[in-house]
């Protein structure tokens, strides 16, 4: 592992006729000052990163300062950490670690739930660190899968969490109502940093498709850095980029259409190549079980790419009936979010504004698969359409609809 992680300008160099790439971190003036060196620990036996990152770290590229309150830099924080996973690493010396044993984090998510399905149908031994919440996960233990309570956001609760454990899937994001930093860069920081002290032999890290192209917006300037962050930390990586779910169509496109209520979009060109979270989650475990995946970054990406419109006019085909289109000019998006940066209680907005910027403008979010099916070993045709994710969800919805439109005549009848 390299003595210091410096910049998280990172540095892609093409993967040997796979489509993936190899990631090193350089100098860049315009990057973190410095980031957490190395600390041995006695426990462990081996350098681990056991330090204070907020304490180090200086700012995001295009002086996107990290605010002092979402930092990981709190000293106190770093020494619970450290003092936890030595702790832990002490008594679990010696300990025999399956092979076949997941920890998932964000299990209750679009992503993460379909993961822990995936590998327990495959036979894996699956944890889920979740948080304490009102919303139950009692599904996932019904699935077969163990639940321990931890948060990205308390530091001390993740080493436990990682006791016997081979493979960490990182799913995890932070909620609408939380700052993008706190999970998404905090967090990450130190599960990496527990990971790597308790001797973890995989780590797997969800990202976003191009996000080294767009140091704008906040989540995807995080993104790039924890895959920098990764990549410097000497643990055995895989980073899977990803462009968009399928899923999330259903409650921004398909159920307001159905609803005959307002669909919000623009009339950008930006095309978006949309996944089924189920073959995202397929992928993801073959790529575990390939060496061609060992510390590699990977686009994740559908059969084709879709503009806004195009979706809705799907939509608007299996449902029969036409959508009530409300344009937002783009005009108005960076008018909001430059309104929004004013004030630091409208910042969170701000940075999702400019995510939403983004997904806006004249961009596409694709990439080829032809080299990486390959190397997964997954046949391209088993890969799911967005048409036939979209008249599948059409079919089971309009036949319960009409089932119950069915009952309630019955019913009158009879009364």
């Amino acid at each position: 592992m390299a003595a210091t992680m410096h910049a998280c300008r990172c540095s892609l160099q093409t993967g040997a006729s796979l489509g993936l790439t190899s990631q090193r971190t350089t100098r860049h003036q315009e990057s973190f000052a410095a980031l957490p060196k190395p600390v041995k620990s006695e426990a462990v036996g081996r350098s681990a990163f056991l330090g204070a990152p907020a304490a180090k770290h200086g700012q995001f590229r295009n002086d996107m300062a990290v605010p002092q309150q979402a930092r990981v830099g709190k000293v106190s924080d770093a020494r619970k950490v450290q003092c936890a996973a030595a702790s832990t690493a002490a008594v679990m010396s010696g300990t025999p670690v399956r092979n076949t044993s997941i920890l998932v984090v964000g299990a209750t998510g679009t992503l993460g739930r379909q993961i822990v399905r995936r590998a327990l149908d495959e036979g894996y031994d699956v944890r889920c660190l979740v948080r304490p919440r009102p919303v139950s996960a009692e599904f996932l233990r019904e699935w077969g899968a163990t639940t321990v309570q931890g948060d990205l956001t308390k530091p001390e609760s993740l080493p436990a969490a990682l006791v016997g454990i081979h493979t960490v899937i990182d799913c995890a994001t932070g909620r609408p109502e939380e700052p993008i930093r706190k999970v998404d860069w905090d967090g990450k920081v130190a599960l990496i940093q527990c990971a790597k002290a308790l001797g973890i032999q995989r780590y797997v890290f969800f990202s976003i498709h191009n996000c080294d192209k767009h140091p704008e917006v906040p989540l995807m300037e995080i993104k790039r850095c924890t895959e920098a962050y990764l990549a410097d930390s000497g643990l055995d990586y895989t980073v899977l980029r990803l462009c968009g779910f399928m899923q999330g169509l259903i409650s921004q496109y398909a159920v307001p259409v159905l609803e005959e209520k307002a669909v919000w979009g623009t009339d950008a060109p930006t095309r978006i190549a949309y996944t089924d979270a189920q073959d995202v989650a397929k992928w993801t475990l073959a790529a575990l079980r390939s060496e061609k995946f060992e510390k590699q970054v990977a686009t994740l990406a559908g059969p084709r790419a879709f503009t806004t419109q195009e979706i809705i006019a799907l939509c608007e085909r299996f449902a029969g009936q036409d959508a009530k289109v409300t344009t937002v000019p783009l005009g108005i998006l960076r008018v909001t979010r430059a309104i929004t940066r004013l004030f630091q209680w409208t910042t969170d907005a701000a940075d999702r504004l400019a995510f939403s910027e983004v997904l806006t403008s004249d961009t596409v979010f694709s990439a080829p698969m032809t080299e990486t099916f390959k190397a997964l070993g997954v046949d391209p045709l088993e890969t799911t359409t967005l048409e036939k994710y979209l008249q599948e969800y059409y079919g089971q919805i309009l036949k319960k609809l009409k089932d119950l439109k069915a009952g309630s005549r019955q019913g009158d009848f009879y009364i």
